[in-house]
């Protein structure tokens, strides 16, 4: 127990508190036991070392780190770890990478239930849902999304440049006070198209030469390990689901014809829409249908994204296309806390059943969507709206 307490110390006498994500105050922290799940290398190791660095004193033994990825736990039980903290006055367990511990869910449900007074506070992959393994989490456990950085955060990490979030609804009904408020601070257009390039993701700040390196083997990894791991994919098949994902990089926005997909990939048409719909849970990819009420387990997809503009960069063999980078981040970004579908022949995208977006550049026209209710343009390199015409960067502050 001494070594994971020297071993927290140690870890945390090295995480920096100069900026803390917003995302740490939408975590109800006080709840019995909770989980944040992410996509690797979003920062959940990170945001767990922060909250015990701001709520526990300096060699506190009130609180246990712990990353279950660590050779420790190849000889020691979560539960025998747990009993050990919680007899030496132990309140709060952190267990970090929880996906990596095989029949950890069982493991924690029966922690819980024989410390009642012992908070758990977990992370793990994207795939990961509560409901999985052996032990039913759901009404135990509050899980919590963790995305990448926005846009609004990138300025913030990156370049120092501090703004608050806004929602949805005051970008659309107060976007020109929200234009010059930013526009008073920074010129973000000047920053706008680096963020597509490699803003997403926190490698940037510590290793910016190896940021594509670092992402796509992140890539692999939930591939390579995280597919076969909690999705039971077949391991000789993680080949094909790259080579999948290749074409899916070249072509996206990519208008769906699965029999395509599958003839290209050596795969068959239902083994394609598993995948896909595995590769969207894994934060890799983004499926949207028209009809988000009428979805049915083997439906295909009307368009696919990737999950953010930096993995098309990361992944390009061609000249990424700027049309596409503008549609794949308005998805991610409206994507948090938002519901988006394809708008087929009604715009772009319909978000919340309620909005209507058309994306584009600087020119884009409202000949589509002219006659709709709650319609707007997302327009690249504009600074300030003008009417419906709103600048694309302005989605880059929902959080």
């Amino acid at each position: 127990m001494n070594s994971l307490f020297e071993r927290q110390d140690a870890m945390l006498r090295t995480t920096s508190m100069v900026i803390v994500r917003n995302f740490m105050n939408s975590v109800n922290w006080s709840a019995p036991m909770l989980c944040i799940r992410g996509s690797r290398g979003v920062g959940k190791s990170t945001l767990l070392r922060q909250y015990i660095k701001s709520n526990f004193k300096p060699g506190s033994e009130e609180v246990l780190y712990c990353s279950l990825d660590w050779v420790y736990f190849s000889q020691k039980s979560i539960l025998e770890v747990a009993e050990d903290f919680y007899k030496h006055g132990g309140k709060v367990l952190v267990l970090d990478e929880v996906h990596k511990y095989e029949h950890w869910s069982r493991e924690v449900k029966e922690v819980a239930e024989v410390y009642h007074d012992l908070k758990l506070i977990m992370s793990g992959s994207s795939l990961l849902k509560l409901m999985d393994g052996d032990a039913d989490l759901s009404r135990r456990c509050r899980g919590y999304d963790m995305p990448g950085l926005s846009f609004r955060e990138y300025l913030q990490f990156y370049k120092n440049i501090v703004l608050p979030p806004y929602t949805l609804t005051e970008i659309l009904e107060d976007s020109a006070r929200i234009a010059s408020e930013v526009n008073a601070v920074c010129r973000p257009l000047q920053h706008f198209h680096e963020y597509l390039k490699y803003g997403y993701y926190p490698y940037y700040l510590t290793n910016a030469i190896d940021y594509y390196a670092l992402v796509e083997q992140s890539l692999n990894y939930i591939i390579d390990v995280e597919l076969p791991q909690q999705r039971r994919v077949e391991p000789a098949n993680c080949r094909k689901i790259k080579a999948l994902l290749g074409i899916l990089a070249q072509q996206v926005p990519f208008e769906v014809d699965i029999s395509k997909l599958a003839s290209a990939s050596a795969l068959q048409r239902n083994t394609v829409l598993e995948y896909l719909r595995h590769l969207n849970d894994a934060k890799v990819i983004s499926l949207l249908y028209s009809d988000l009420v009428s979805v049915k387990k083997m439906q295909k997809p009307d368009k696919i994204y990737l999950e953010n503009p930096n993995l098309m960069y990361t992944l390009a063999t061609s000249p990424v296309k700027i049309g596409t980078a503008r549609e794949c981040f308005a998805v991610n970004q409206l994507s948090y806390g938002h519901t988006v579908e394809y708008g087929k022949s009604y715009g772009d995208f319909r978000v919340d059943g309620r909005w209507t977006f058309e994306v584009g550049g600087e020119g884009k026209s409202f000949s589509q969507i002219a006659d709709m209710k709650d319609s707007y343009i997302l327009a690249d390199d504009i600074e300030s709206p003008h009417g419906k015409r709103l600048p694309l960067w302005m989605v880059g502050f929902l959080y």
